[in-house]
């Protein structure tokens, strides 16, 4: 078969970028292509601060947005998810935090160091794998079953999976959608992102059973050697620490590639003191994926979308105690301003409760009253008080009805899915939670539900007396305020009020309210003691209504049992249980392999890794392949071919075999990078006063490359590209490059999962304030014919 044609002599420019006003951080050059949109993400510096602005770009200049933490912290590394959905920013207070596409709002926060230690982030990469329940469907992928369909007419139709279908059959979509809430009066990293609806509806995505078996996984590598792993986007595995030698040297991870179709990552760790001549090439193998218990897919995605309504609760409690505070601030310092001259009445003292309930019961006005109502209330004070009362009771019934009882269906919804789970897998070992966790959790759901239900009734009956005692307390100040003739009118108004609901109100509402039960102050103890009591009763709910009668007869009671903020905290502390014990047993899963010693005797410059993979043979057909060049030598790579054997999950490093390569004379390697599992390209240059760039793509699964056995610590004999086989390797040139130097290259292969987007490659410019991507050949990411 003849070889395929040359590409075309120049690359077309599909887009640029000049970043004048936020060039791109000389302490840390990051820069990272979304894979499945044209944006591109930058670091750049702040005001007297390096590398701590994040830029996302779109084509031609147009900024979607930026964000730098408050704090002033640096950007250590950022990279995109693999479906373009999240962009992962690692920064130096040891948090990575998950922006959306078009959003600088933090969606997820995963912390991968505990607050106070400065350990920076060293590396950050994204893995998709496809789990083990998927493979093992395809064995049945095709079958066909006839069926009659009318007088002896047959149909051949696809076997459907229906217990894969029932598995992933959605339910939380025919619930009403959750409300966003107010940006003011909420607090942390969440205070913006449930504000509008379109983020709500991006962090509640549901999960699709077309998707529903693709597993996402995050690696970070820390700078002192520790590795994080998280999946589903914030479902946190836990930390690691691997060494792949003896004497505890400490290894940092310095690369990473997957492959969907093998639970199997590669790692290239580089030990931390060493003389930069060595690389060690760990396999790290994530069992959990390939074996999938209890449909690791479901499990994941239900607990991340419970973990983001437990925030979005703590949040609307957060903006629901604000709300109530706001209702009794301002009118508790218009009472404390009478109170005290009442007091010093003749005759013994009085409170406002008493003397306001003479007024009403006898028409009979104290004198401190009058002058309170007259001097310090008046007209404008109790607009302000009406307002702060009316406006906060109101916002306070949306935010319950509207948000709480919403947000506690879905977490009842789920946890009854959790539940159904555990029940099934009880007698098995490994899925980490068990029904009584589970119905824990539930119970406490219940009790919040009962509360928010309390709180909505007692907010209702407030609302409903405060707004006649409003209208007469306006009309007490008007009479006050007015002549005799005015008075006789506005009494006359008076007598027409009901005046039960003004005494109701009083007497109930005025100086504390039913509310404080729900979300007043309450002592450290009690609410230490209160948790422990909870802890060793089996029914909280029975307990909550015990102490809620006790509270409703005036007798003691337990005091942080009904508080919304203990119940909201109680519920998340005993989730995070639930989701470390599950994190514990997918963690087991996690094994590390013997590792293979890369060197090339040189101090190495650059490397890359990729782990290619034949699906139909997992135990032999995982093959990983690693491209060095040396800081010596820029004018060579040296490609390593290892085997990987094993199963069900678990592999091992084979035989390793090695090639030089060198270029055609005159050109030097600017950087490099896999394209897919046949091509590596090369940015190179040209010596000289005028050098000229070009893009090299090397096929390095290509049989004309001769790998040979490799021998630990040797370098392995190279050989110059022969200009005239295409089949092994191409050139081409760049288009508008002039007055323009590359020094760094991203590469991007081809995405269709929102249209389809071509290869590209990125180029950074020297001066750091531009950078250029170009669309590479269709024909570059066609399967080669023959490889290896």
């Amino acid at each position: 078969m003849p070889p395929p044609a040359p590409p075309s002599p120049h690359l077309i420019l599909l887009s640029q970028c000049r970043l004048a006003a936020a060039p791109i951080s000389s302490s840390n050059p990051s820069i990272s292509l979304n894979p499945a949109i044209d944006l591109t993400a930058t670091v750049s510096d702040g005001d007297n601060s390096p590398s701590n602005t994040v830029y996302v770009w779109r084509a031609n200049d147009q900024v979607v947005f930026k964000h730098a933490e408050r704090s002033g912290v640096k950007v250590e590394a950022l990279t995109w998810k693999e479906d373009g959905q999240f962009l992962a920013v690692g920064w130096g207070d040891g948090v990575v935090r998950l922006m959306g596409l078009e959003s600088s709002k933090t969606v997820h926060c995963i912390r991968v160091s505990e607050e106070g230690q400065e350990v920076k982030i060293g590396f950050l990469a994204w893995g998709k794998n496809v789990t083990g329940n998927r493979r093992r469907r395809r064995k049945y992928k095709g079958v066909e079953v006839e069926m009659e369909v009318g007088e002896g007419g047959r149909v051949v139709r696809d076997v459907l999976d229906l217990p894969h279908e029932l598995t992933f059959l959605e339910v939380e979509g025919a619930l009403p959608k959750l409300g966003p809430l107010p940006v003011a009066g909420g607090s942390g990293d969440d205070m913006f992102l449930f504000s509008s609806t379109t983020s709500l509806d991006f962090v509640f995505r549901p999960c699709k059973a077309e998707d529903a078996d693709d597993v996402h996984v995050m690696v970070v590598g820390m700078e002192d050697g520790r590795i994080h792993l998280s999946i589903y986007d914030s479902f946190v595995i836990g930390m690691f620490r691997h060494s792949p030698v003896e004497g505890g040297e400490v290894f940092q991870l310095r690369g990473h590639s997957s492959n969907p179709e093998t639970s199997t990552h590669m790692l290239l760790m580089k030990p931390k003191g060493g003389d930069g001549t060595r690389l060690h090439l760990v396999p790290m193998d994530l069992t959990f994926v390939h074996y999938s218990p209890v449909n690791l897919s479901l499990l994941a995605s239900k607990m991340t979308m419970l973990q983001n309504l437990l925030r979005y609760v703590k949040q609307t409690q957060t903006h629901m105690t604000n709300e109530w505070k706001s209702t009794r601030e301002l009118p508790q310092r218009f009472l404390n301003g009478v109170e005290d001259d009442l007091k010093k009445m003749e005759g013994g003292g009085l409170n406002i409760v008493q003397a306001l309930y003479h007024t009403v019961a006898t028409g009979h006005v104290f004198a401190p009253v009058k002058e309170w109502l007259v001097d310090v209330v008046a007209e404008r004070g109790h607009k302000r008080w009406d307002k702060a009362v009316l406006s906060g009771l109101l916002n306070l019934r949306g935010l319950v009805h509207e948000n709480l009882i919403p947000a506690l269906e879905r977490c009842g919804i789920i946890l009854s899915r959790m539940l159904g789970i555990a029940r099934f897998h009880d007698s098995e070992e490994g899925i980490g939670f068990n029904a009584s966790q589970i119905t824990r959790l539930l119970d406490i759901v219940s009790c919040l539900t009962v509360i928010a239900h309390k709180i909505l009734l007692n907010v209702m009956d407030e609302l409903e007396y405060f707004t006649v005692f409003s209208t007469w307390l306006r009309l007490q100040i008007d009479q006050q305020a007015s002549s005799s003739s005015a008075s006789e009118e506005l009494t006359e108004k008076e007598a027409t009020m009901d005046h039960a609901k003004v005494l109701t109100y009083i007497q109930r509402y005025l100086t504390s309210s039913p509310l404080a039960v729900y979300f007043d102050q309450i002592t450290k103890e009690d609410y230490i003691k209160d948790q422990e009591y909870a802890e060793d009763n089996p029914s909280l709910l029975q307990m909550l209504e015990k102490q809620l009668k006790r509270q409703e007869l005036g007798q003691p009671y337990m005091r942080a049992l009904p508080h919304v903020d203990f119940l909201v905290n109680y519920l998340t502390s005993r989730a995070n249980k639930v989701f470390q014990n599950i994190a514990e047993a997918e963690k087991r899963g996690v094994l590390f392999g013997k590792d293979t010693v890369l060197s090339i005797g040189e101090k190495i410059w650059k490397h890359d890794v990729r782990l290619c993979v034949k699906p139909d043979n997992e135990a032999t057909g995982q093959i990983a392949y690693t491209a060095l060049v040396s800081e010596a030598d820029k004018t060579t790579v040296f490609f390593f071919k290892t085997v990987l054997r094993g199963t069900k999950g678990i592999s091992e490093l084979g035989p390793t075999k090695a090639c030089g390569v060198s270029l055609p004379e005159g050109k030097s390697i600017v950087d490099f990078g896999f394209l897919d599992e046949n091509s590596l390209l090369f940015l190179c240059c040209t010596a000289g006063d005028d050098p000229a760039y070009s893009l090299i793509r090397i096929r390095y699964r290509s049989i004309s490359l001769l790998y040979r056995q490799y021998e630990p610590g040797q370098r392995p004999s190279a050989w110059a590209l022969d200009r005239d086989d295409q089949t092994l390797f191409c050139t081409t040139g760049f288009s508008h490059l002039s007055h323009f130097t590359p020094v760094h290259m991203e590469v991007q292969k081809t995405c269709r999962l929102r249209g389809e987007i071509p290869g590209r490659v990125c180029l950074v410019g020297k001066d750091k304030a531009m950078y250029k991507t170009y669309a590479l050949p269709k024909s570059w990411e066609d399967a080669d014919i023959s490889t290896q």
